[in-house]
């Protein structure tokens, strides 16, 4: 049977509903071989994934989702793959994002506060569950206080630009995202390209300047593409000789069109980042990492 990967996932270190650990052992019951935890803005969750990884013998890639401000108003997300997570670039390149985090759920809440809305940072923060908050965590609360019915519904009511609760990101340049990876040693991916709804020429500077800052991968199969979506991001792949990853981008049971291990296939045309010659490289450099338990406070 073909080794399975899932290349993008979320754990509570960022807005996943499921702890590190949790994650691991859900990957295993779903035959999934090697998957990579790629937390929001940070590397928090990677020891004890891969504590338990070693445990039920998976193989855990070290990865982030970093956030990424990109023309105007477009936000992208940048997935680094076998990151070195002691790299102090990419730690202090992280820690600037989880200050801006901090910084803008205050501000959503103030925001939500003016409509009316009160406790909405002490209900995200509830939900965040100690970790860095997010908008999902604000959109648990709100659904929980009966403001909406469902993720889709308070997302386009009050977390969106042009809504009450909406603030926008001020992340981190590609520039910036793509040397905190390369820095750290690791692959850099164009996250879920189809979500974005660019324009094909705008999609095509994105994929340029990419490739020019030392990008190597666009991840083609995702949770959130469609079957039409998955062939056109093949085409671009094979076309501008980038490399190809998959991934669920799972954050937890809610949203099941994002569910782990129920990718489709890599399409043939693609060559899988996994078959570089700079994931063998990092993989060599990885193996070397053994867990410690005793760094962790589970």
């Amino acid at each position: 049977m073909p080794v399975q990967y899932d290349l993008h996932s979320h754990s509570t270190a960022s807005d996943g509903s499921l702890r590190p650990s949790e994650l691991v052992r859900l990957a295993k019951l779903r035959n999934i071989d090697v998957l990579a935890l790629t937390d929001h803005d940070n590397i928090d969750g990677i020891r004890e994934a891969r504590l338990e990884a070693a445990k039920v013998g998976l193989q855990l890639i070290a990865g982030a989702e970093i956030s990424v401000s990109w023309g105007r108003s477009n936000t992208i997300h940048i997935v680094g793959l076998n990151l070195d997570i002691d790299n102090p670039i990419l730690l202090n390149g992280l820690r600037r994002l989880c200050e801006f985090r901090q910084w803008r759920s205050e501000e959503i809440a103030r925001r939500l506060a003016k409509k009316c809305i009160q406790g909405a940072l002490e209900g995200a923060r509830a939900f965040a569950k100690g970790n860095i908050i997010g908008r999902v965590h604000f959109a648990r609360f709100l659904i929980e206080q009966g403001h909406a019915k469902d993720m889709k519904q308070v997302f386009k009511r009050y977390l969106v630009q042009g809504k009450p609760g909406y603030v926008p990101g001020d992340w981190a340049t590609l520039e910036e995202a793509l040397d905190w990876i390369q820095q750290a040693g690791g692959q850099a991916v164009i996250a879920h390209p189809a979500r974005y709804r660019l324009s094909a020429t705008r999609l095509r500077q994105l994929l340029d300047e990419f490739q020019t800052l030392g990008g190597c991968a666009l991840e083609v199969v995702s949770g959130s593409h469609s079957r039409d979506e998955i062939q056109r991001m093949a085409q671009l792949c094979s076309g501008l000789g980038l490399l190809a990853s998959a991934g669920s981008d799972y954050h937890g049971p809610e949203n099941p069109y994002m569910d782990m291990g129920k990718l489709p296939a890599m399409p043939a045309n693609c060559v899988p980042v996994w078959q570089s010659p700079a994931w063998m490289s990092s993989q060599t450099a990885q193996a070397a990492i053994v867990p410690d338990s005793s760094s962790l406070s589970l």
